[in-house]
């Protein structure tokens, strides 16, 4: 990816913090607020190798970048995260709170274990990382945060009643904490992706569930990471808070 021309570059001097930013959906996103002008700090949990890569293609597009290790459903290692971000770069003006992780199985073959690790990450660390960031925002008196929900959030999928509930609490979160924070000029919304060509999605069978996609084929990481960069970084995405965008080929209507 190439950064885009200057009058594009709604993000210069901005900068954002992509949770769970080493791959799928985080890199492409990374990469994309990159090219509109931000610094990014490239949250990731294990795969350091592929964060390092993502901070070195956003260098070779003439960008600034960091890759920052923290799991983000635990307090203190997002304080670390957060700070380390604004050490590096003075501010932060966007998060996108994109990590997560599946443990599917049926709810009766479920174990607690299951349920807790999915509700952590993908719901706990939402928060966790909304509250640390909202801090600096507030002060700021600007600041952008989108939020990676799912259509099975939505429309719910057997074998996934710890993820469903999880992105399901992801919107109702973004709708209370969008209200919360309005009144000093922080937005936000949350995205929702239906199935997208990633990692997480490698093994599903793509027969039996194209026939319930209309535009008939998956998604691909740039087309949501698209939707993202408008929403964190276009002028035009100044008056929208508090909803919920879906890019999933028409799967809900």
């Amino acid at each position: 990816m190439e950064a885009l021309p200057e009058s594009q570059q709604h993000l210069k001097d901005k900068v954002a913090i992509v949770t769970g930013g080493s791959r799928g959906i985080g890199r492409a996103t990374a990469l994309a607020l990159a090219a509109s002008g931000a610094s990014v700090a490239v949250n990731y949990a294990s795969s350091s190798g592929a964060a390092d890569e993502v901070v070195a293609a956003i260098e070779a597009m003439g960008g600034k970048a960091i890759a920052v290790k923290a799991d983000v459903s635990q307090e203190d290692e997002v304080e670390a995260l957060v700070k380390a971000t604004k050490t590096e770069f003075g501010r932060i003006d966007v998060l996108v709170n994109n990590a997560g992780i599946t443990r599917d199985t049926l709810l009766l073959r479920m174990k607690l274990t299951d349920w807790q690790a999915v509700i952590d990450l993908n719901l706990t660390g939402v928060f966790l990382c909304t509250r640390a960031v909202s801090k600096i925002m507030l002060k700021q008196k600007s600041g952008r945060i989108i939020n990676i929900a799912s259509v099975a959030g939505q429309m719910g999928n057997p074998g996934q009643a710890n993820y469903s509930a999880a992105k399901a609490g992801v919107i109702g979160f973004t709708k209370t904490v969008a209200k919360e924070l309005a009144p000093r000029g922080v937005t936000v919304n949350a995205v929702a992706p239906g199935f997208i060509t990633t990692d997480m999605t490698s093994d599903l069978e793509a027969e039996g569930i194209l026939q319930f996609i209309p535009l008939g084929r998956y998604g691909e990481a740039d087309e949501v990471a698209g939707m993202i960069r408008f929403l964190a970084a276009d002028p035009a995405a100044a008056y929208i808070t508090g909803q919920t965008f879906n890019v999933d080929g028409g799967m809900v209507m």
